[in-house]
């Protein structure tokens, strides 16, 4: 039998409390870059290991930095005069021993392709070539961690360290809110329609109790901005459309929506970028700074301060339970009846196989009472979730769940 432990947890719930503060930042935030950067790598670090060797061997890349350069926009044009450095930092398998003698893997050219085909992807005006400089610092793994995720490889996978993930479902009303607002901003519809907005977007909400108001950070591109009439035309756009969308998420709350609030137009102060990120002119960014697996960053809620990104999708608890907690917690909500809230804890121990946890805690806040159906129904989600618990890698691979 598995330690799973299931309890009711006695609290008024997300949507009672007074105040309740989230936030997310978008694509474009330097601490997204690094974090977009670091699973990008161990992506495909994971795939060139598949296809040669016909197994994920060990590897971390997930200490990423992202920092940031130096730029001159002005309206309807400007340039970046310092490139954005970025460092890909490490652990991972460099060679494998063979009947043949030692193959290398080309762990450098893997890393550069990598960080330069996210960037590629992730942005509209920012050039991998012209605007970044990309280095790393990739080591070969300690012995006793690469020998211990070999033992686990020849069965079910042994945790690569003593630590825990976590996990909450469902969303609250300003959670999803601010998740949907990000990802609206950054969508092709509205970049088609709207393609001054930028890809570094963070958005703050803050509830205090049918209140909310959302503080939005959107960097403006200024080649598609004559001047400051027009700049403030698109911050007007972007708070039209952020209401507009706001109206069927959270009908019932007064929302009220602030852009770009640091501006000084009287002393010709605007958050205008050449590239869309202000990674260009000295903000800086590290893996895990960011959001946790759902997206989101959320203070009033259970969190695992781990980063996700870059860690290895095999044995690296602090990624694969962060994962499953969160799979956990949406499957059991979405499923069983009665639960108001759920959340999920589930620690390891070194060395222990990842399909026996040291212990999974999980919380129910009922609509009315923890009742022994709705215990058996979780407790046979949770369990069944570490009987497959090898499916999450692949998923991770294939980028079938969120991660950051």
């Amino acid at each position: 039998m598995r330690n799973i432990v299931i309890s009711e947890y006695r609290w008024q719930g997300i949507e009672n409390i007074n105040v309740e503060i989230v936030e997310r930042k978008g694509v474009g935030h330097p601490d997204y870059i690094a974090d977009g950067i670091a699973e990008a790598v161990s992506r495909e670090l994971s795939k060139y290991y598949l296809k040669h060797h016909n197994l994920i061997l060990h590897h971390n890349v997930d200490k990423v930095l992202v920092v940031g350069g130096q730029s001159k926009p002005i309206f309807g044009g400007g340039e970046v005069i310092h490139p954005i450095y970025i460092i890909v930092s490490g652990r991972a398998t460099a060679y494998v021993r063979t009947s043949e003698g030692l193959d290398f893997i080309p762990i450098g050219t893997i890393t550069l392709k990598a960080a330069r085909e996210w960037i590629r992807e992730h942005f509209r005006y920012l050039s991998p070539d012209e605007h970044t400089i990309i280095d790393y610092k990739i080591g070969q793994g300690s012995a006793d961690l690469v020998a211990l995720f070999k033992l686990g490889l020849k069965s079910v996978p042994l945790a690569n360290d003593t630590s825990f993930g976590v996990g909450f479902a469902p969303l609250s009303n300003l959670e999803n809110l601010v998740l949907k607002v990000e990802r609206f901003l950054n969508s092709k519809d509205f970049k088609a329609r709207m393609p001054a907005v930028g890809e570094d977007i963070k958005v703050m909400g803050l509830r205090v109790n049918n209140k909310i108001k959302l503080t939005v950070a959107s960097a403006i591109v200024s080649r598609h901005v004559r001047d400051s009439s027009e700049y403030l035309s698109v911050k007007e756009e972007i708070k039209k459309a952020v209401l507009d969308l706001a109206v069927k998420i959270v009908p019932n709350y007064d929302v009220e929506v602030y852009v770009n609030v640091a501006d000084k137009p009287s002393e010709g102060i605007y958050y205008l970028t050449v590239t869309g990120t202000s990674a260009e002119h000295g903000d800086d960014g590290a893996t895990g700074r960011g959001n946790r697996v759902n997206g989101l960053i959320t203070p009033m809620r259970l969190m695992s301060l781990e980063a996700t990104a870059g860690k290895n999708p095999v044995s690296h608890v602090g990624k694969i339970y962060n994962v499953m907690a969160n799979l956990i917690a949406e499957k059991s909500y979405r499923e069983v009846k009665g639960i108001r809230e759920i959340y999920v804890s589930i620690l390891s121990q070194i060395g222990r196989p990842l399909n026996d946890p040291f212990v999974v805690d999980i919380k129910i806040v009922p609509e009315e009472k923890l009742t022994q159906d709705m215990h058996s129904e979780v407790y046979g989600i949770a369990n069944e979730m570490f009987n497959s618990v090898s499916k999450i890698t692949d998923m991770i691979i294939c980028r079938n769940v969120t991660l950051f």
